[in-house]
C-alpha cells in the first residue's frame, strides 16, 4: 500500500501548482515589441482536451491551465494550433476516436463564435494574416493522433472540411496508421499500408503530415513518400535526451530539413533535459530500494519515502536550455527549419522556468536576442518558417 500511495503521489507531483517565485527572466521592451508586432505561431496547445475534461472560460483570465485570452495577448500569440488530442486507447472502441474528435472541434468552434472579437477559426495562411490585421487570435486545428480516420479516407476529407490542417499520425501507442515512438510493439515496421496511402492523400488534400510521436522507421518512410515538407509539431532534440525516441536525432533533423520541413520545439522539461526526462525512473528506483529495505507497510518506509521526495524535487528545465535546442537546430541545418510547439496545457507542471504559460513568449525572444539572433531570424522562428511550410503544402494541394 505504501508503494502504491507513493507512485500515485509521484504522478501528482508532476502536476502540482507552480511554486517557483521570482523567475530570473525579464523580457526587455524590445523583446516584447518583437513578440507583439510579428506573427507568432505555436503549433501545439492542448486547450481542447483540457476544457473537455475541466471546462473554464478561456475568453477571460482563468485560474488553471497555461492558456487564456489575456495571457495570449500579453505573450503576443497570434496563432495557437489547438490540439484535437485523441487518447491512444480509444482506438480499441470503434467510433470512439472519431466521436471525441468531432466534440473537441465543436468546442473550438463554440469558443470562436462566443467571442468573435477575440478569436476566429483559421484554415489557411491567408486567413491567419487577415485576422492578425484585424487584431483577433486565429484558432487553427491540428489532430494529435490519426485514429479518428478509422482507415477511411472519407473521414480525412470530413476532418479537413472541419478545419484540421495537420495530423499527428500516431500517439502513445501504435495505431492503424503508424508505429509510435513510445510503443515497443513495432507492428508495422513504420507505416501501415493504409498509413502510406494516407500520407499521399494528405499531400493532395493540403493536410500537413506531423511526425511527432511516430517511430524512427515511420519518420523515414514519411519522408520517402511525402511530396511536400512535413512538420514535427511538438518535438525536441535527442541530443539532449539520449535514448528518448520521442525526440529527434541529428540525422532525422537533417532529413527533415532536406525535405523542407520544420521542427517545432517542445517546452516540456522532460523533452528538454536528460535529468527531467529520467526523473520518474530515478524516483521509482529510490522508492523500490527504500521499500525493499524497510518493508512496504512500515513507518520507517513512509518516513524515508517522504524524506526522499523532499530531497528530490522535480528538476525544471530553464529557458536557456530550451534555447540550446533552438541553437543546435540552427547550427545543424540553418535558421529556416525551427519553430515553436510548446505543448502548453499538455505537459502538466513540467514547464521550464521562464516559460510557464503563453504570456511568456517575450522571454523566449529576449533569450534569442541575448544569443545574438537578428530580428529577421527571430521572425522566422516565431512564425515565418511555419507559414512557409503551410503555404507550400497548400500550393501542392491546389495543383493536385
Amino acid at each position: 500500500m505504501v508503494k502504491k500511495q507513493f507512485l500515485i503521489g509521484l504522478v501528482s507531483a508532476l502536476c502540482v501548482t507552480q511554486t517557483i517565485a521570482n523567475e530570473p527572466y525579464q523580457a526587455s521592451e524590445r523583446a516584447i515589441r518583437i513578440a507583439q508586432e510579428n506573427l507568432l505561431i505555436d503549433t501545439h496547445i492542448d486547450v481542447p482536451y483540457r476544457l473537455n475534461d475541466d471546462w473554464e472560460d478561456v475568453t477571460v483570465a482563468t485560474e488553471r491551465g497555461d492558456f487564456d485570452y489575456p495571457r495570449a495577448v500579453a505573450g503576443g500569440l497570434n496563432v495557437p494550433f489547438m490540439s484535437i488530442y485523441i487518447p491512444a486507447q480509444l482506438e480499441q472502441t470503434p467510433g470512439a476516436s472519431k466521436q471525441l474528435a468531432h466534440q473537441l472541434i465543436d468546442g473550438m468552434e463554440a469558443l470562436a463564435y462566443r467571442a468573435p472579437h477575440k478569436f476566429a477559426l483559421a484554415a489557411s495562411p491567408d486567413q491567419v494574416v487577415q485576422q492578425q490585421q484585424r487584431g483577433v487570435i486565429s484558432i487553427a486545428l491540428g489532430m494529435e493522433n490519426g485514429s479518428p480516420i478509422e482507415g477511411d479516407l472519407n473521414n480525412l476529407y470530413t476532418f479537413y472540411n472541419r478545419g484540421i490542417r495537420y495530423i499527428t499520425l500516431a500517439h502513445s501507442l501504435s495505431n492503424h496508421i503508424s508505429d509510435s515512438s513510445y510503443d515497443i510493439r513495432k507492428q508495422w515496421g513504420g507505416l501501415s499500408p493504409f498509413g502510406k496511402t494516407l500520407v499521399a492523400e494528405m499531400n493532395k488534400l493540403g493536410v500537413m503530415v506531423d511526425i511527432s510521436h511516430v517511430s524512427d522507421d515511420a519518420f523515414w518512410q514519411v519522408l520517402e513518400i511525402s511530396k511536400v515538407p512535413v512538420i514535427a509539431s511538438h518535438s525536441s532534440l535527442r541530443r539532449y535526451t539520449p535514448g528518448f525516441e520521442r525526440n529527434m536525432s541529428d540525422e532525422m533533423i537533417k532529413g527533415l530539413a532536406d525535405n523542407g520541413g520544420i521542427i517545432m520545439i517542445n517546452f516540456g522539461s522532460s523533452f528538454v533535459t536528460q535529468q527531467a526526462n529520467r526523473y520518474r525512473a530515478m524516483l521509482k528506483r529510490k522508492a523500490d530500494a527504500i521499500i525493499e529495505q524497510y518493508g512496504e507497510e512500515s513507518a520507517e518506509a513512509k518516513q524515508a519515502l517522504a524524506e526522499m521526495e523532499a530531497k528530490n524535487p522535480y528538476p525544471f528545465a530553464t529557458l536557456d536550455q530550451v534555447l540550446d535546442h533552438i541553437d543546435h537546430v540552427v547550427d545543424l541545418v540553418g535558421i529556416d527549419y525551427v519553430g515553436i510547439g510548446s505543448d502548453y496545457d499538455g505537459v502538466g507542471d513540467s514547464l521550464p522556468v521562464g516559460l510557464k504559460d503563453v504570456s511568456t513568449y517575450p522571454n523566449l525572444v529576449e533569450g534569442l536576442l541575448q544569443r545574438n539572433y537578428s530580428e529577421a531570424d527571430i521572425k522566422k522562428i516565431l512564425g515565418q518558417n511555419f507559414m512557409r511550410v503551410w503555404r507550400e503544402v497548400e500550393e501542392y494541394a491546389a495543383k493536385h
